[in-house]
């Protein structure tokens, strides 16, 4: 009796552990079942594409704000960093007709003030990480709408001082944000992330500060300079991700960037209970913006209100973290 006790435990913990290990991968293919059965088009090519698409964006603002998760930092800028980059990017090639290479550089240079800032608030100043960036979240916020005179910058729209404007976004530019540019873009950032918290002394470095930054520093690492080098990688790719943005859109609307500070965050915690690693990953982080990704995709062809969204997002997203912390407690 006490055996088979035994037995029927180790098979509830083995359940258990399986559930959070790939209990994400589980969600997505119940999803997809659930929405196939219900819309048999959910999994036609074309509906497929659209899902790839519509994550890129999140995918790679969130992809940024895991580096940042991976110091046991977070970074709340990253949706004013989005907006204030499709702002600079689009305002280059529309208000001083300027080309596409220095257009996009000048923009991401530009941006890397708010990492710069972010970085001297953090590291020197000694401000939490919540707290400093959601300081810069406002101040980067209204520095784009105050650029842009608090409206949308777009082809033939004049100046703030109302002078004509004849300058145009590429064709170069805007391919950036259709598919399948936009997706292969999406893909190499995940790649190229994973290489670097994966098999670099960086993300080595990275996870050591997340674990411990005082054990970090007693190991010879130098935290402030990982730490600096996390924000910055965030706010590049926070960057990238607005002129995504601008490119997709084919201008630059007010506060654009907002809204994807939610689901990449999401996005990033979802990600972390990925395999059971109980920490910030890229490949979960993609994972996880593809689990919020068909789910927003399917209400949405099930015609539930927009309003709604986000009350199953965020349950979803609570499942999420107590699958991963419920093992950690």
């Amino acid at each position: 009796m006490q055996e088979e006790i035994k037995q029927r435990s180790n098979l509830f913990a083995t359940s258990v552990d399986y559930v959070n290990r790939w209990g994400i991968v589980i969600a997505i293919i119940l999803l997809i079942g659930v929405f196939t059965a219900l819309m048999p088009q959910f999994l036609s090519t074309s509906n497929l594409v659209s899902i790839l698409q519509s994550i890129s964006i999140v995918t790679v603002i969130a992809i940024g704000l895991t580096f940042s998760l991976s110091t046991d930092g977070f970074d709340l800028s990253v949706g004013s960093t989005a907006t204030l980059a499709s702002s600079l990017v689009v305002s280059m090639f529309v208000w001083y007709s300027m080309p596409t290479a220095v257009s996009i550089v000048a923009a991401l240079v530009i941006t890397l003030l708010i990492a710069a800032i972010n970085a001297f608030l953090i590291v020197k100043v000694k401000i939490p990480d919540l707290f400093a960036t959601l300081s810069t979240m406002f101040i980067f916020e209204g520095v784009a709408m105050t650029y842009t005179g608090g409206g949308s910058i777009s082809e033939g729209m004049p100046r703030l001082d109302g002078t004509p404007t004849n300058g145009k976004l590429s064709e170069t530019f805007t391919s950036m944000g259709q598919a399948p540019t936009i997706i292969i873009i999406m893909v190499v950032v995940v790649i190229l992330a994973h290489v670097i918290l994966t098999y670099t002394k960086y993300g080595r470095y990275f996870y050591a500060i997340g674990g411990n930054q005082e054990a970090a520093r007693y190991s010879g690492i130098p935290v402030n300079k990982y730490r600096t080098i996390a924000y910055f990688l965030s706010t590049l790719l926070a960057a990238i991700g607005g002129l995504l943005l601008a490119a997709k859109v084919g201008s630059a609307q007010i506060n654009s960037g907002a809204g994807y500070l939610m689901p990449a965050v999401a996005a990033a915690f979802i990600g972390s209970s990925f395999r059971g690693l109980g920490k910030p990953n890229a490949i979960g982080t993609f994972v996880g913006a593809i689990l919020v990704g068909v789910l927003e995709n399917g209400l949405v062809m099930l015609s539930v209100p927009y309003y709604s969204l986000n009350i199953i997002k965020g349950a979803v997203l609570a499942i999420a973290l107590a699958s991963t912390y419920y093992k950690k407690s």
